[in-house]
Formats: C-alpha cells, sequence, structure tokens
C-alpha cells in the first residue's frame, strides 16, 4: 500500500480521535465548572483528612506550591511533608511554611524507608502509617491550588461507594523550552486521554499528582506498601480500587502541576520512562498510542518519500488542527476552577505543540527496545504492570543496558 495513502489515513483517525477527546475534555471541564461552585457552597460532610506531600529537592515554586496547601478552606486536616534526609534542600522550605502558618497542623516527617524500589512509595509509608485521619490524600509538591481544593474533593467521598478521588492535571508556568514542552504535553496528551477515558469509556486513569483515598479501602488493597516496587503506583491503585468495588471518580477540579524551568533533556527522559510504563502495563493498546499522535504519523511520508507539495502540506494541516484543537483546551483550562498563578502565556506557544508530538512520536519506539529505568540516580528493571526488579551491574546483560545507556545520553 502507498506509505502516503496509509499515514494519511492513520493521521485523519487520529484528528477525527483527537477531536473527540477535545470536545470530552472541554464539555467535561464546562459542566463541572458550573456544578463546583455549588457543591462547594452546599457541602456539610467534611471528616477530617490527613494530607501527604513526598518531598524530594527543589522543585518550581516549592515554598507557595506547599503554602498552599495551608490555606484551604476546610474544617479540619492535617499535613504532613514526608522527607528521607534532613539534608534534603526540600526541608528548609518545607520548615518554613511550617513556621510560616503556626496555627495549621503541620507535620515534618523525616525518615529513611528502603523498604521497596519506588522512592515515592518510600518517602510516603513513615507519615502514612502516621497519618491520624480517616482519609488520606497524596499530593505532589509540584502541585499548586486554591483554598477550595479539598472541599472540592471531599464532596465526593459523601458517596461510600466512592474509593478513591482524582484530578485532571494542567501545567502552568513554562519559562523554559523543557518546560514549555512538558506543560503542553500535560495540557494535550494527557488531560484530554484522561477526560476520553472518563466521558466514553467509564476507564478511571489516576494521576498521582492528587489521590485522595478512605485509609480502610487503601488497607483493604494492602496500604502503601502494597505498591511499594510499582513504578506507576498511582494507575495500579485506581486499577486494583476499581476492581475491589469501589469507584474511582475524576473530581470537577483541575489542579495545577508548575513546570518553570525544565531542560529539554529532563523532558525527554520523563516521557520515556512514562512510554516505559504504559507499554508494561498495556501491552499491544500501547500501539494506539501512534493513532493518537496525528502530527507525528502525517510527519513520516516527509520522511518516507521526500519533501513535497503533498506530504508537506498535508503535514502541515494535521499540525494547524492540533495547534487549534490544544488551543480549546489551554482557553478552558484557564478558566476552570483553581486558578491560583499568573500562567497565561502567548498564544504562539501552540505553535510549538507539532515539534513536541513529533518528539514524543521518536520516544514512543524506545519501550520496545529497552525495558530499564533509570529514576532518582537508580537503575531498574521494568515488568508487566510496570513492577520494579534490580538491574543487575554485572554480567552479559548489564553491558547491553550500558550500551543502550550510552547512545541514549550521546542523543540527548
Amino acid at each position: 500500500m502507498n506509505v502516503f495513502i496509509l499515514c494519511a489515513g492513520i493521521s485523519i483517525a487520529g484528528i477525527i480521535l483527537y477531536l473527540l477527546q477535545v470536545g470530552a475534555t472541554y464539555s467535561l471541564i464546562r459542566k463541572k465548572k458550573g456544578d463546583g461552585q455549588t457543591a462547594i457552597e452546599e457541602m456539610t460532610y467534611s471528616p477530617p483528612v490527613s494530607i501527604l506531600k513526598p518531598l524530594k529537592g527543589l522543585d518550581d515554586n516549592l515554598f507557595d506550591n506547599l503554602a498552599s496547601f495551608c490555606n484551604q478552606n476546610y474544617r479540619s486536616y492535617e499535613i504532613l511533608f514526608c522527607l528521607q534526609d534532613f539534608n534534603d534542600p526540600a526541608y528548609k522550605v518545607a520548615k518554613k511554611v511550617q513556621d510560616k502558618f503556626p496555627g495549621r497542623n503541620i507535620s515534618l516527617v523525616v525518615e529513611k524507608c528502603t523498604i521497596g524500589l519506588n522512592p515515592k512509595v518510600n518517602n510516603l509509608i513513615p507519615a502514612y502509617r502516621k497519618a491520624s485521619h480517616p482519609y488520606v490524600l497524596i499530593s505532589d509538591s509540584n502541585v499548586m491550588v486554591d483554598e477550595n481544593y479539598l472541599r472540592e474533593l471531599m464532596r465526593h467521598t459523601a458517596d461510600p461507594s466512592v474509593g478513591l478521588v482524582s484530578n485532571l492535571i494542567r501545567g502552568i508556568g513554562g519559562r523554559s523550552l523543557g518546560a514549555i514542552f512538558e506543560n503542553l504535553h500535560l495540557n494535550s496528551f494527557i488531560i484530554s486521554s484522561v477526560s476520553f477515558l472518563d466521558r466514553f469509556l467509564g476507564m478511571p486513569c489516576v494521576i498521582g499528582k492528587s489521590m485522595l483515598m478512605k485509609k480502610v479501602d487503601l488497607e483493604a488493597l494492602g496500604g502503601l506498601a502494597a505498591f511499594k516496587n510499582i513504578l506507576a503506583e498511582d494507575f495500579i491503585i485506581g486499577r486494583e480500587m476499581q476492581r475491589s468495588g469501589k469507584k474511582v471518580v475524576l473530581s470537577n477540579y483541575v489542579v495545577s502541576n508548575v513546570n518553570e524551568y525544565w531542560g529539554v533533556k529532563r523532558f525527554l527522559n520523563r516521557h520515556t520512562r512514562w512510554g516505559k510504563l504504559r507499554w508494561k502495563i498495556g501491552g499491544v493498546k500501547y500501539l494506539s498510542e501512534l493513532l493518537a499522535n496525528p502530527v507525528f504519523v502525517a510527519t513520516l511520508p516527509v520522511l518516507f518519500r521526500g519533501p513535497s507539495r503533498e506530504t508537506l502540506s498535508f503535514a502541515a494541516s494535521v499540525g494547524l488542527v492540533k495547534v487549534l484543537g490544544d488551543y480549546l483546551i489551554g482557553r478552558a483550562i484557564d478558566t476552570s476552577p483553581g486558578t491560583t498563578y499568573n500562567h497565561k502565556q502567548s498564544s504562539l506557544i501552540y505553535l510549538l505543540s507539532p515539534i513536541k508530538d513529533i518528539l514524543i512520536g521518536i520516544l514512543w519506539f524506545v519501550p520496545l527496545l529497552s525495558s530499564t529505568v533509570v529514576w532518582r540516580g537508580n537503575r531498574y528493571l521494568i515488568g508487566q504492570d510496570s513492577r520494579l526488579s534490580p538491574c543487575p551491574e554485572t554480567g552479559v546483560w548489564s553491558w547491553g543496558y550500558r550500551i543502550t545507556d550510552s547512545i541514549r545520553a550521546r542523543v540527548a
């Protein structure tokens, strides 16, 4: 079959899918925006909550991110900042936040934990054990929220069948090229995929930036320790919660993920790792991600057949549709609940979206060739369901990993 016709067919199907995702995102945010304020005003169900904040290093805007959780319009909650080491620079920031809000119940839990291979879960487990309230909310350190965040999440738990509440995520900031790419990806592929799966397929896709659970429900799954060796612990917790018979709900609150100063290499490394975990979790379903990247597929005829009026105009047309779709989602996100940060950017930023999609398309192939991940300085083998195991440093197999890492470092 003609390469151009094949790629054109796949790209057109991908554009149709993406437009459905844009529609799902737009309607989900708009609908939930209309429901949100009334729900907050009428809410009377407000059990106490333990907020667990795992800290590691200095994330962008860290002080303000953490401080935003201290201003919640909610009756009773505690905040536990979790660290592995007093020498971590995040400790001083967390201490400043604690000192600034003396009236808040804030604890700094500093305890070395090496029970598993997932460093985030290791960080969380000591604080999880100390959490005193029936609900636990796990939220990453690069998340920023407004005063109604906790009330908005907790209203869903008035339904006893709800086991987990998660959020849509938007990227804000973007003062470097890598950070702009990261935010564009969060605000297009990630948010639209999560919205589409929730609205049309009824499939939960939990992202660990914000996860609210009843402690007894999490304990029924084995607690956090049951996920100590899982790379995508957030997604797997959501999946297992649903399999246990509990509902997994997507909240009407869009949380802000602050990304200001990223290098392009960091962006590439992060999405190489994410691609590997999706391949190990989804299997053949991972192949559908090519369909979800019509820009990359539309550029393939330019590569295989060479640049021509036909191939270049088609690639440009697909790229333009994608830019417009990303722009519409960006507009919807900017007016959604929880705007707490000056993150509006020039509309010209969206012209970088096709470049980002081409990079993501190239990275798509890496998980098919490599089963190792490097996370926080440690290298692991990644297996089914993103289960981690130690990566051998000696022997015949170790040479393959070293060669792969060397090539990746040179390309990056």
